[in-house]
This record gives C-alpha cells, structure tokens and sequence, in this order.
C-alpha cells in the first residue's frame, strides 16, 4: 500500500524537465500577490467589504477547480486510493487544527481585536504553516500556482485590513505581512528538495485535503445566511469556467 514506482518516476521526470521555466514564477508570484494586494490595501484605505466577498467566491470556485482538475488526478495516479484517501482526509483534519488558532483567516475570517497589542503568534504561526503546505506542489504544477495566486489576493486584503485596524506597531502588521508572504515560495522551494520528494503523493493530498476545506468553506459562507445570489452565482462559475480552461 503506497506509492506507484514507476508512475512516480515519470512524474518526477517530467516536473525535472519543467522545474528551470518554473521556478522564477514560483518565487515571485505568490509573494507578490500578498504584498501588492497590502500596498494597494495602504494605498486605498477604504474597500468595500462586498468587493472582499466576491474576490473571495472567485477565489474559492477557482482553487477548488485548480485542485479537482489538476492535483487530485495525479494524487489518485501516484498513491493507491485508500491511501490518498486517507491523506485527504488528513489534510482536511490538519486544517480545521489550524483555523481553531487562525479564527479561519484561510477563508477570510480574521478576528483580531482593534485593541490587540501583543504580536498574534497563534494567528501568524497556523497562517504560516498553511501557507508553507500550500507551497509544496507548486514546484509541479504551474497550474495550481494560478490558485494560491487568486487565493492570496482577498486573504492579504482582508488579513492586512484587521492588522491596521488594531493597534499593533506599523512595524510588527508589516514584519508580519512579509514573513506571510514568504512561507509559499518557501513551501516551493521546499517541494523541490529530493527528500522532500520522495513523500511528495503523501504530501500533495494532504494539500488536497487542506485545500479542499478551505475553498469549500469560502463557498459555503462567502454569501450572508449562506445565500447566493445570482452575482455571486456568476462569480463562481467563471472563477470554475476559467480554471478548466487553464
């Protein structure tokens, strides 16, 4: 019961094969997306927390498509089914550990008290570690890269809007902010390493079950009382309609 040898092999090949054009983009784009969203954050001081809730619909609709069509194939290719099934479920179990000391920042949910002071260790250490496994498969797939790139945008937008709003040092809201933004290129980095790969099936359905709570989540509660309506219907399936696409 594990992994498929000579399956793995040719996946490894051919990520081997692509890793040089990838990896620039790995490092950049999704540091990129937390930081730039912050500045525009800073540099509009006031958005609509409607525009949040459709940013993070598309985000969500696009994420869960990256993942059912581009990573649960090959999940299900490498490891024997029970296997990947087990890891899934995992990853889903690791999640909801993490959001009961990230309050559920993942999907857009951040509770930091305006009169916080002291540095949120529990909140930036599970949104970290989140980040950092989410990192992993983008070594492989480029595709999926797209995903954590939408993903990001309305989660620093609205992580960064709760660490303004309190009274934490401009100093501390940007130290964390940056180290945020780190963790995935570091997860990408990670991904590459040859004892990392050797457990990679393992770890990208872990992912798979990360992932698959966190966007299911953002459907299920991006609309008030759990209602969609047909905008935000329409959100979601062009966020579906351009994932197939890629």
């Amino acid at each position: 019961m594990g992994v498929s040898p000579q399956k793995y092999i040719n996946f490894i090949a051919v990520s081997n094969a692509n890793r040089t054009a990838l990896s620039l983009w790995q490092i950049i784009l999704p540091a990129a997306a937390v930081l730039l969203s912050f500045l525009g954050l800073l540099a509009i001081t006031r958005v609509r927390q409607a525009s949040y809730s459709m940013l993070l619909a598309f985000s969500g609709a696009f994420l869960l498509s990256l993942t059912l069509f581009e990573l649960l194939p090959e999940a299900y290719a490498l490891l024997e089914p029970r296997v990947t099934g087990i890891c899934i479920a995992a990853g889903i179990l690791l999640q909801i550990v993490l959001e009961f000391f990230s309050k559920g920042a993942e999907h857009g949910h951040v509770h930091v008290s305006s009169k916080q002071t002291a540095f949120p260790w529990l909140l930036f250490i599970s949104l970290c570690l989140h980040a950092f496994l989410e990192g992993i498969p983008l070594e492989h797939n480029r595709h999926f890269l797209w995903g954590v790139v939408v993903h990001k945008t309305p989660v620093a937008l609205i992580l960064g809007s709760f660490l303004l709003g309190s009274q934490l040092p401009r100093s501390s809201v940007w130290l964390f902010m940056i180290l945020f933004a780190a963790m995935t290129p570091l997860g990408a980095i990670a991904g590459g390493l040859a004892a990392v790969q050797q457990v990679y099936p393992y770890l990208m359905a872990l992912v798979i079950g990360i992932v698959l709570h966190v966007a299911t989540v953002i459907l299920f509660e991006s609309s008030e009382g759990h209602a969609v309506n047909l905008r935000k219907l329409a959100v979601i399936i062009a966020g579906m309609t351009l994932a197939f696409l890629l």
